[in-house]
Formats: C-alpha cells, structure tokens, sequence
C-alpha cells in the first residue's frame, strides 16, 4: 500500500515534492505595514504598529540564512509529551536561523547527518524538505535545515 505524503502544518511549507532548491518555507507579507509573519497568520496583522487596512499575502521566505543559535536533543522528552517508550530514541540537531530579508528567526531541525558540530553560529543554511515521522499510512513531511556547501557559499560572496 503506498503511504499518502502529508505536511506537519499545512500551508508553512511548499509541497515536497518540488525540485529541492525551489522548496520554500511560506510566511504571509502584510500589505499594510510590510511585516511578514512565519509561521504564517491568516486573520489579521500581529505588528502592534501597523496602520491597518492591509491584506495579508502569502510569500515564500529565504531559501538561505544564517545560524542565529543550535542545540542538541539527547534524550526523550519527559511526561506530558507523547513519545513510544519502545521506540528507539533519535538524537536531533535544533538550529534557528536568522533570515535576514524578513528580519526574523526560524527554528526547525538540521537535516539528517548534521549534527552540532557541523555548525557554528553565523554558518549559512539552506532550507531543505524532510521527513518529521513515517507510519503505516502516511510520510509526514517537514522542513529541515543544511549547511550551503562550501564552494557555494564561496560563489555568492
């Protein structure tokens, strides 16, 4: 039986299934004032200053931006939080990134194979498709974060 590809939170992600460097985190921009909200806000403008009467609009945030901050997840969060004793725990990479263009940072985890010291902070990251969970039905997709190769970063300065 083939597993249904489902989003974590619908609507903060492209579909993933599109080629990988036009995969995109989606915020809204309010019209208004310019403020743009990840994850994204659908009702009203939450910018306390905003003069109102704007619309709220959906726009793709950076694909890149730069390590604000990481840590590490090594064990399995304790009670209230749902988590299958049985299951074998995967330690996790945590990183926010500064995106600078939308004057805001992002949290989600690092790409599988990337841990800690892979990074530092002010190390560019890209913003790249993954895979949260798998059950017998569904492949529950997510964002996740990578280090730019190298040579790139090198290309872009």
């Amino acid at each position: 039986m083939a597993r249904t590809r489902r989003p974590v939170a619908a609507g903060w992600f492209t579909d993933d299934t599109v080629p990988e460097a036009e995969f995109r985190l989606l915020g809204t921009r309010c019209t208004a004032c310019a403020s743009v909200f990840f994850p994204r806000e659908d009702d009203w403008c939450r910018n306390p200053g905003c003069p109102g009467g704007g619309e709220l609009a959906e726009v793709p945030l950076s694909p890149r931006g730069r390590v604000w901050s990481y840590t590490d997840g090594r064990y399995r969060p304790p009670a209230p939080y749902v988590s299958d004793p049985d299951a074998p725990w995967e330690p996790y990479t945590l990183v926010a990134v500064e995106l600078v263009a939308e004057a805001m940072v992002v949290l989600g985890q690092a790409a599988p194979g990337v841990s800690t010291a892979d990074l530092a902070v002010g190390t560019e990251v890209e913003v790249v498709p993954g895979v949260l969970n798998e059950d017998e039905e569904h492949v529950w997709t997510t964002w996740n974060w990578r280090p730019v190769a190298r040579g790139v970063q090198e290309e872009r300065s």
